[in-house]
């Protein structure tokens, strides 16, 4: 579960003193483990073009968002990202903060969770924003750091944190501190690229985030990027017809729609987007025909198939093709 309230403070003597104490806790697997249990992974990787920013008390948000989206290409300082990412009344940022500044930037942004999703995003070259929490469950020191890569022989993970760039923090207490912090991570990559780790229906929610950012381009481009991976997800094809539509190419949403009726028969929303473009470019004959397949498949949403059939053939008799 996402975490409510973040900060980068110091840390006071006793959290220093009991995390020494929790830290003597239980096990877990070493990162050799992890590298059997997850095929192609190499056994020490580190990114050397994530840029670094030193993390000032409580900026560790806008420090760590600003370090990725440097790596992808905006050149955006921790200073421009304050106003889009703290929170002065938390002392911190959230973690819906970081996302939409990503989107507004014209970034996908996909949350991960788990070790082996981090390990697979490091490996595939991917730094990633990782939460955590330096203090205790019931004593927190939230912290958000920048993954830039791992090393087995060491069991070590590099992070860009504090005011260290390139820090070497062993596997076990990088676990702990992450894992208090329910393993959240975040990827931020340029639309169209996929996270190594990546599964269709994430990252296809990550695509719609952009999209509800109105950032029709770019929601565009993310919805490419899925379909060269998941060829006939409706999901994508319908997103990338919609962000066509929005950019005012007709010609691109219809081609979009007409793909996903085709390869999605069954699918209304498909048939009624597609008669909604048709109409829209005057050929009131076929959109009345692709609406009534709409509402012949029917389904929740068959009353809304209903009432575009209906605005269609109104518009027809009006203005015929």
């Amino acid at each position: 579960m996402p975490v409510p309230a973040l900060s980068c403070g110091k840390t006071g003597i006793i959290s220093l003193v009991l995390l020494v104490t929790f830290t003597l806790g239980c096990a877990h697997l070493s990162l050799e483990q992890y590298r059997l249990s997850v095929s192609g992974l190499p056994r020490s990787v580190e990114i050397p073009s994530v840029p670094f920013y030193p993390q000032q008390d409580h900026y560790c948000g806008p420090a760590a968002m600003a370090m990725v989206l440097q790596w992808t290409g905006e050149n955006l300082s921790p200073r421009d990202l304050v106003p889009e990412i703290f929170t002065p009344s938390r002392k911190g940022s959230l973690q819906s903060a970081l996302i939409g500044a990503a989107r507004r930037h014209n970034r996908l942004a996909y949350p991960l969770q788990g070790l082996e999703a981090l390990l697979t995003e490091l490996a595939a070259g991917h730094p990633v924003i990782v939460l955590q929490n330096l203090g205790l469950q019931w004593f927190p020191r939230w912290h958000y750091s920048v993954s830039i890569g791992y090393d087995m022989a060491k069991d070590v993970v590099i992070l860009h944190s504090g005011e260290e760039p390139g820090r070497h923090m062993g596997w076990t207490l990088f676990v702990r501190t992450w894992r208090r912090a329910d393993y959240w991570g975040l990827v931020v990559l340029l639309p169209g690229q996929l996270p190594a780790s990546a599964d269709e229906h994430s990252y296809l929610k990550a695509a719609l985030g952009i999209e509800q950012a109105e950032q029709w381009e770019a929601a565009a481009r993310a919805y490419s990027g899925a379909l060269d991976r998941w060829h006939s997800s409706l999901g994508a094809i319908m997103g990338l017809g919609n962000c066509r539509y929005r950019l005012g190419d007709l010609v691109g949403a219809e081609q979009s729609f007409r793909h996903a009726a085709i390869a999605h028969p069954d699918s209304g929303a498909a048939f009624n987007n597609l008669a909604h473009v048709l109409a829209e470019q005057g050929r009131y004959t076929e959109a009345v025909e692709m609406a009534t397949r709409a509402v012949a498949i029917g389904g929740a949403s068959k009353y809304l198939y209903l009432q575009t059939l209906q605005e269609i053939q109104a518009l027809g008799k009006s203005r015929p093709d």
